[in-house]
């Protein structure tokens, strides 16, 4: 569900009167996380490792109010729930987005998450859930280590975006690097730091 708010009613009146006509309010931090227990949980348990990253950053979101505020064209969109999207390959070797609703089950978020990218790549369609959940975006680059990347500021698309390329070998341990880009409207730099420290713990404890 789905409602528009008015901004001097939230805790983001001030962000939005700063930020809504801002010529670039998107703002872009990059952190290495340690992911040596999603590289170890997707190889014991056979789960698929974008997938256990998905469910993490749902989970690292989740109990973050700001998250569930989103700048709309001129309009601030409160929603009820969170979904992230990811890219995928589809079966004439193009590309479609597929949004999966956020879950607190891992088992459950998993399930659909197989189920609905399967039929995305098949039908060739994406799936859009933006109109009843706030979209988390994600791009993985997997066949190149990244240092990060900037998104694109296109006016359009406000939602959170997060992009990381193939996680890399020290020693014993993995590390990947994201980029995290955020409107400055729905969020300030506390919150996207909250956030990234609750990846990291989600990462680690899963």
């Amino acid at each position: 569900m789905t409602k528009e708010v008015n901004p001097e009613s939230t805790s983001r009146a001030a962000a939005y009167a700063l930020w809504m006509k801002a010529p670039n309010p998107m703002v872009t931090f990059f952190k290495t996380f340690d992911v040596t227990n999603l590289v170890r949980v997707h190889q014991k348990r056979k789960l698929k490792f974008h997938m256990l990253l998905d469910y993490c950053i749902g989970k690292a979101a989740a109990p973050i109010d700001e998250f569930y505020m989103l700048p709309v064209g001129d309009k601030l969109i409160q929603y009820d729930s969170i979904a992230i999207n990811t890219i995928v390959k589809n079966r004439v070797g193009e590309i479609n987005s597929c949004d999966i609703l956020f879950d607190a089950d891992l088992d459950q978020y998993n399930e659909q998450y197989l189920k609905y990218t399967a039929q995305v790549a098949e039908s060739c369609q994406d799936r859009d859930l933006s109109n009843d959940s706030m979209v988390i975006g994600t791009s993985a680059i997997i066949n190149t280590e990244i240092d990060g990347a900037v998104g694109m500021n296109s006016g359009i698309f406000n939602n959170p975006f997060i992009i990381w390329g193939r996680y890399r070998k020290k020693w014993f341990r993995y590390y990947l690097t994201l980029s995290f880009q955020f409107h400055h409207t729905q969020m300030d730099g506390a919150h996207a730091g909250a956030f990234l420290t609750n990846l990291q713990q989600a990462i680690g404890s899963i």
